[in-house]
């Protein structure tokens, strides 16, 4: 029998040789909670497990024919959007969120795992002025909280300045920080943050923020609330990066497809 009530997740991902990260990171989480990814690559990379050295964006007028054919075509219950190949594309994703309508989380890709920068200044800009002001839930790490907000001079006040931007919900992970435990924040408009502490796993992992982004899309697809949704995405993360995958020299992946969530 054909299931026709599954829930699609959009993503608008770079893409990632090495299936570390990107799309390829979205459509495994994706598909590990129940759900179908829709997906529209923003720009190719040279990029391993180690980092990343060029990235190549796609032509914005494909980028938008592509958008309008999927919403056209498709139920879109969500939207995930990853690492932007320039600031040109940001228009079409614009008016695809627009006619979409549904929980959008944005994952502002700024550099690789490895320190390699994949946003330029101007995209950076575009992201923070224009797409922030329409996400659902914002997932930078730590150091790209810092970057948005370079005037701050911690990560509270950072939070409250992108939050001022008009995204509803932040969620800065501490993944790379210098913590005992690993400390993602959530905060929200007039509220003190919400600390989820997790087990610091040895070393660190290549596609853990895409893996997080696309698994709190999937499950906003379902209706989750947004409480319940960051936890259980949190933990399905917690139980990939437990079983990363050491596919080359570098940084190991996340092992997205070794344990299904539960609904």
């Amino acid at each position: 029998m054909t299931q026709t009530s599954i829930p699609q997740v959009l993503c608008i991902s770079g893409h990632d040789p090495s299936g570390g990260a990107g799309l390829q990171a979205d459509i495994e989480a994706i598909a590990a909670q129940g759900a179908h990814a829709l997906g529209v690559i923003t720009a190719l990379t040279v990029q391993d497990s180690r980092d990343a050295r060029r990235v190549q964006p796609i032509a914005p007028a494909l980028i938008g024919e592509q958008l309008a054919h999927l919403l056209a075509d498709c139920r879109i219950d969500a939207i995930k959007l990853g690492l932007l190949g320039d600031a040109d594309q940001v228009p079409h994703i614009l008016r695809a969120i627009e006619r979409a309508r549904v929980p959008v989380v944005v994952d502002p890709v700024l550099r690789a795992g490895g320190g390699g920068a994949l946003a330029s200044a101007a995209t950076a800009r575009a992201l923070l002025e224009q797409l922030l002001p329409v996400a659902t839930v914002a997932t930078p790490n730590a150091a790209e909280a810092r970057r948005l907000a370079a005037e701050a001079a911690d990560l509270d006040t950072a939070a409250q300045q992108l939050l001022a931007r008009g995204c509803a919900h932040l969620l800065i992970t501490g993944g790379d920080e210098d913590t005992a435990e690993v400390e993602n924040r959530w905060y929200q408009p007039h509220q003190p943050p919400y600390i989820f502490r997790w087990p610091r796993l040895p070393g660190g992992f290549h596609g853990a923020g895409c893996t997080l982004a696309a698994a709190l899309a999937a499950r906003l697809a379902f209706g989750e609330h947004i409480a319940v949704a960051l936890d259980t995405a949190q933990r399905y993360v917690q139980g990939c990066l437990e079983r990363a995958l050491r596919i080359g020299g570098g940084r190991p992946i996340p092992n997205r497809v070794a344990r299904t969530a539960q609904r």
